[in-house]
């Protein structure tokens, strides 16, 4: 499998019928980045827990049920990458509420965590721990981090989330675009932690999504 892939997709869900999602084996951790298999166009959001930074849960079906919602997966406050896709989010942040949309951004770190990062950020983003890693593996975007980059990551003082066994997982970085419904209307996902999409694809999927109303 190439060492780089990237799905980027813009659909309505119009174009899909019942016949016309794939299934995918949802609740699966990948062994590696590139074996991730992602919700596609036409498939539901899970009904999973989440926590605020507060600590307080907080249904992700409830959540995305209100309004348009854009999903944001990243590692966490301690990835370079991450921080820097989300200050080109701040950017654009207040051209996606004013589309309608609301903003979740969805990372393994536990809540206390988030606290520090939400006073270090300043965002209308609301930041959400899923350190149980459900709603990750229900999108389908988790994988096994291997035992040396884990090694090394702990060596840089920074603790990854387990999963039942004992295995250290991030996400791959994504984004989702869910209708008013919770159906997936756009994503886009790379195993590559280090390739994310900029600012103006963002905001022009989701302007595109908002014209096809």
């Amino acid at each position: 499998m190439k060492k780089y892939v990237a799905i980027a997709v813009l659909a309505l869900s119009s174009l899909f019928g019942a016949s016309g999602v794939i299934a995918l084996e949802r609740g699966v951790i990948a062994e590696e980045a590139d074996a991730v298999t992602p919700l596609l166009n036409g498939h539901m959001a899970p009904s999973t827990t989440l926590q605020m930074a507060d600590g307080t849960p907080v249904s992700l079906k409830a959540l995305t049920m209100q309004k348009p919602t854009i999903v944001l997966f990243y590692r966490g406050g301690w990835c370079p990458y991450c921080n820097r896709q989300l200050a080109q989010l701040k950017d654009i942040e207040k051209d996606l509420v004013d589309l309608g949309y609301q903003i979740l951004a969805i990372s393994p770190e536990t809540p206390e965590r988030l606290q520090e990062q939400k006073l270090e950020t300043e965002f209308l983003v609301t930041l959400l721990s899923d350190a149980s890693l459900d709603t990750i593996r229900e999108f389908g975007i988790g994988f096994y981090v291997d035992d040396t980059t884990a090694e090394k990551y702990k060596g840089y003082g920074i603790g990854l989330s387990m999963d039942a066994e004992g295995r250290p997982v991030l996400p791959a970085p994504a984004i989702f675009m869910l209708s008013e419904e919770g159906q997936v209307l756009f994503s886009y996902v790379n195993p590559d932690f280090k390739v994310r999409p900029s600012a103006e694809l963002v905001l022009a999927a989701a302007t595109a999504l908002k014209q096809e109303d």
